[in-house]
């Protein structure tokens, strides 16, 4: 449904007064995905859920010992800051004993390997994307990627030299009980549970290194904002290049159809509000964070419209500045050069 009322009635004026500065975009016919079938990569896969939940608790001290000296970085960050048995005031064994015996946690466990216990398409899936890592960063080497449960607390995180780990309770499906297990808690919304599921696993595990990769914005402007958020979709689908948008954006598919139909009324709202220079945030959050809407724009306007708006400017700008590789667009921090040398103007439809 295309916008035509409202606020957006004197859309024209602003168009024009921004037309003078910004030189037209078409939108892309398609990718220029790159042929990457001969980089190799070795992902390493590590199931530390099989693992721990495989432990003998006859012998359990002394399995635990071997556990975390196979996984010495992550064990210590898992057993002190996710599942804190190492300050349990019972004694680390103890508390993993009950961890790992516990008959809901078992369930969970269980649950997941359900799913998840062959990981092997999974795989195929990162060092698909791996590939194209190798590709844009040929210095970098090939992150590691560890599965675990943690009973809900964290979903993904990057840690060590670009390691990744990825827990496997938060893609159980968005019929899966999570408000039941965790009432009030405002990351178990209707809004954010549909994407807890298989398709989005690859995005989400990739998603901590592309934020590390694109680094955060001092500046709290919504223009920084949009332009940050604007680079990581933009890398995130070069790693994913298949992948439909609507996962790479985790919003459903008609939220992005919508973007596409009314990209010419949002930018000239943006505008018109003055919101780029904004930097209130109570005034500016729903452009950038999950929501549902947007309201005050419009009903139907998806949260996180400006990240949308600042891919398509990520978009013209390397279009537009073609000796420019991956490498330069994320070593570009200046939000205002980026937005003029993109040259972006959104099309007519």
């Amino acid at each position: 449904m295309s916008i035509n009322q409202g606020i957006f009635s004197s859309i024209a004026i602003y168009i024009s007064i921004f037309s003078l500065v910004l030189v037209s975009c078409q939108s892309d016919a398609g990718k220029d995905i790159p042929e990457v079938e001969g980089i190799e990569v070795d992902v390493e896969l590590r199931r530390f859920e099989q693992d721990l939940f495989s432990l003998d608790t006859n012998t359990l001290e002394a399995d635990l010992a071997e556990l975390q000296a196979a996984y010495p970085l992550f064990s210590e960050l898992y057993f002190q800051q996710i599942v804190p048995a190492k300050r349990a005031p019972q004694g680390f064994v103890e508390f993993i004993k009950g961890f790992i015996t516990f008959p809901q946690i078992r369930s969970l466990y269980d649950t997941t390997q359900v799913l998840y216990g062959d990981l092997s398409a999974y795989q195929q899936d990162l060092e698909q994307a791996f590939r194209f890592y190798k590709y844009y960063f040929p210095e970098r080497s090939t992150p590691q990627v560890t599965t675990y449960i943690s009973e809900y607390a964290i979903g993904a995180f990057i840690y060590g030299e670009d390691q990744l780990a990825v827990g496997l309770d938060f893609f159980l499906g968005a019929n899966y009980p999570y408000g039941r297990y965790n009432p009030g808690n405002p990351n178990f919304s209707n809004y954010l549970i549909r994407t807890f599921n298989r398709a989005h696993l690859p995005m989400k595990t990739l998603k901590p290194l592309v934020e590390d990769i694109v680094g955060t914005t001092k500046e709290g402007r919504l223009l920084d904002m949009m332009i940050q958020e604007g680079k990581e979709l933009y890398l995130m689908d070069h790693l994913l290049p298949y992948t439909a948008d609507s996962i790479i954006l985790e919003m459903p598919e008609e939220d992005v159809q919508w973007l596409e139909d009314n990209e010419l009324e949002v930018w000239a709202y943006l505008l018109k509000e003055q919101l780029f220079y904004e930097s209130d945030w109570k005034k500016i959050r729903k452009f950038v964070e999950y929501s549902p809407n947007i309201p005050q724009m419009h009903p139907e306007a998806p949260g996180r419209t400006a990240n949308w708006v600042g891919w398509q400017v990520i978009k013209a700008y390397m279009k537009n500045n073609p000796e420019l590789d991956m490498v330069d667009l994320m070593a570009e921090t200046n939000a205002q050069q980026i937005l003029d040398r993109s040259r972006y103007k959104p099309p007519r439809r």
